[in-house]
C-alpha cells in the first residue's frame, strides 16, 4: 500500500486466482450456498429413494439435481481470474464528526470476463455499517468504481479493508470468498475551533514587534565572521577578515526567532473522569487541538507536551518543530497523535515540570484535569521558566453532576494558586465552548493589567 498527501490516502492490491490455495473439492463445496445445497440434498434423497422403488426415471433426475451444483462449484473453483483492487480515502484525516468518502477500483486484468462479483469492504463497526455492492459482468480488461462514506464521533485510527470479493456462478449454486492483502487506514482527529487572536502576556510573540533576534547559522564551530560557504551572498563577505585570514569570510547575518509555545495537556486517569465524546477529557483534547492549530497560524513554533513528559514533535533537541519545517507538517502530526492520545497512569505532573524546567520557554498553554493540592503547586512553579502561562482546569465535579454553576471549592482553590503563581487561569464546566474561555482569558489579563506581546504577530 502506498500513501498519499494527508488529504488521501491509496491503498491497492491484485488477487490472482492462480494463487489460490490448491485444495481438494471440499474447499469448493464450503462456498455452495442455500440453494446449492439443497439442490444436492434434493438430488440425493431423489437417487435413494430412486433405488428403494425401483424407478430409474427418479434417479436421472436425481442425479441431475446432484450434480448441477457440483459441476457449479467445481468451474467456479477451477475458473481462473486476475482482479486488481485499488482503494482511496478523500480526506485521509479528518475531524471527529465529518465525513470522508471512500473511492473502490476494481479492475479485471486477465484475458477471461468475470461473472457476477459481489463486493465487500471491511469497515470497524464505529464507522458505520460494513458496505456491500454488487457488480456485474466485467469485462476483459474492464473496470467498475463504487464509493461510500464513513463517519465517526470518535477520534482514533481506524483500519479499513481487506477488500473482500465473492464470486458467484450464474445458477447461485456456489459463492467464493476472496481478500486483497491491502488495507487503509483512516485517522479521525480531534474537532478544531477556530479561535479569535487575543493578546497573551510574555515575550514578544510571532513575527511581530519587538521580535527576538538570533545569528543565522549559529554552531560550534561558528565564529564572527566564518568562512565563506557555497551559496553565500558575495554581498556578505567580510573584507577586513578576508585580509586578515587569507581566505573569504563572511559574516553572519541576523534573522528573526519565532516564538516559542508549549500546549501541555494533563492526560493523568486520575484526573478526568467519564468517557465518551461529551466527556471532560475529550473536550480537553479538542481544546488542546485547537489552541495548537491556533498558535501554528500565529507563526510559533510549537509543540504539545503531556503529562508523560513526552513532546511531539521530538525531531530538535528541545521538542519544538524546527523554524523551516512547515506549519502543515507539523499541525499534521500533532493531530495524529491527539487522535489516539489516552490516559495515562501516571499520578503527577514532575515529568511535564522537568521538561519545562529544562530550557527557557515562551508561552505556556495548559490543560489541566482534577489537581490536588500538591500538584496544583506543581503546575504553579511551571510558570517560572515561561514568559506567560495560560490554564484552563476541568471543573471535575462539576463534570461529574452536570453543573454549569460556580466552580467547586476545590477548583476554586487551585486557580487562585496558579493566579498567585502568575497564571492566567480559568475553571471549566462542562457544555461550555472553548471560544468564550479564550476571550474570557483575554479580559482577565486585561484586568491585570500584564499586557506585554500579541498573538495577532506572525503571518497569516
Amino acid at each position: 500500500m502506498s500513501a498519499g498527501g494527508p488529504g488521501s490516502r491509496t491503498g491497492s492490491g491484485e488477487w490472482d486466482d492462480e494463487d489460490r490455495p490448491r485444495g481438494s473439492l471440499r474447499t469448493a463445496l464450503a462456498g455452495l450456498t442455500t440453494r446449492g445445497r439443497s439442490f444436492l440434498a434434493a438430488g440425493l434423497a431423489a437417487a435413494v429413494c430412486a433405488y428403494v422403488l425401483g424407478q430409474s426415471d427418479l434417479l436421472r433426475v436425481g442425479l441431475l439435481l446432484a450434480v448441477l451444483p457440483l459441476v457449479c462449484a467445481l468451474v467456479l473453483f477451477r475458473t481462473r481470474y486476475r482482479v486488481s483492487g485499488s482503494r482511496r480515502l478523500s480526506p485521509g484525516r479528518v475531524p471527529a464528526g465529518s465525513e470522508s468518502r471512500v473511492h473502490l477500483r476494481i479492475e479485471n486484468v486477465s484475458r477471461l470476463s468475470t461473472g457476477l462479483l459481489m463486493l465487500q469492504d471491511r469497515v470497524p463497526y464505529v464507522l458505520g455499517p460494513r458496505p456491500r455492492f454488487v457488480l456485474d459482468r466485467v469485462e476483459a480488461g474492464g473496470r467498475r468504481e463504487v464509493s461510500y462514506r464513513v463517519r465517526s464521533d470518535l477520534r482514533g485510527r481506524y483500519p479499513l479493508g481487506p477488500l473482500q470479493l465473492r464470486l458467484t456462478d450464474p445458477f447461485g449454486m456456489c459463492e467464493l470468498t476472496r481478500s486483497f492483502s491491502a488495507y487503509d487506514t483512516l485517522t479521525v482527529i480531534p474537532q478544531v475551533s477556530a479561535l479569535p487572536p487575543i493578546r497573551l502576556t510574555g515575550e514578544s510573540l510571532g513575527y511581530g514587534d519587538g521580535r527576538q533576534r538570533s545569528l543565522a547559522l549559529a554552531g560550534e564551530d561558528d565564529v564572527i565572521p566564518r568562512g565563506y560557504r557555497y551559496g553565500d551572498d558575495l554581498r556578505r563577505v567580510h573584507w577586513r577578515s578576508t585580509a586578515r585570514y587569507g581566505e573569504l569570510m563572511v559574516r553572519r547575518e541576523e534573522q528573526p526567532q519565532r516564538a516559542r509555545c508549549t500546549v501541555l495537556l494533563d492526560t493523568r486517569l486520575v484526573a478526568h473522569h467519564g468517557a465518551g465524546p461529551d466527556s471532560g477529557f475529550e473536550w480537553a483534547v479538542s481544546a488542546c487541538a485547537s489552541a495548537l492549530v491556533h498558535m501554528l497560524e500565529r507563526g510559533y513554533t510549537v509543540r504539545l507536551l503531556t503529562d508523560t513528559g513526552s513532546s511531539v514533535p521530538g525531531d530538535g533537541s528541545d521538542g519544538f518543530a524546527g523554524a523551516s519545517q512547515e506549519s502543515a507538517d507539523a499541525a499534521g502530526l500533532m493531530m495524529d497523535t491527539l487522535a489516539v492520545i489516552d490516559h495515562s497512569d501516571d499520578g503527577g505532573l514532575s515529568r511535564a515540570y522537568d521538561v519545562l524546567r529544562g530550557g527557557s520557554e515562551g508561552l505556556l498553554i495548559a490543560f489541566f484535569g482534577e489537581l490536588s493540592e500538591e500538584q496544583a503547586a506543581v503546575a504553579a512553579r511551571m510558570r517560572q521558566r515561561t514568559g506567560a502561562a495560560l490554564a484552563f482546569v476541568l471543573d471535575t465535579t462539576a463534570w461529574a453532576e452536570g453543573r454549569r454553576d460556580a466552580p467547586s471549592p476545590a477548583t476554586e482553590e487551585r486557580l487562585r494558586m496558579l493566579r498567585e503563581a502568575g497564571w492566567t487561569a480559568l475553571g471549566v464546566p462542562p457544555g461550555v465552548a472553548l471560544v468564550d474561555l479564550w476571550r474570557h482569558a483575554d479580559r482577565q489579563s486585561s484586568a491585570a493589567g500584564s499586557f506585554t506581546g500579541s498573538t495577532t504577530g506572525g503571518r497569516s
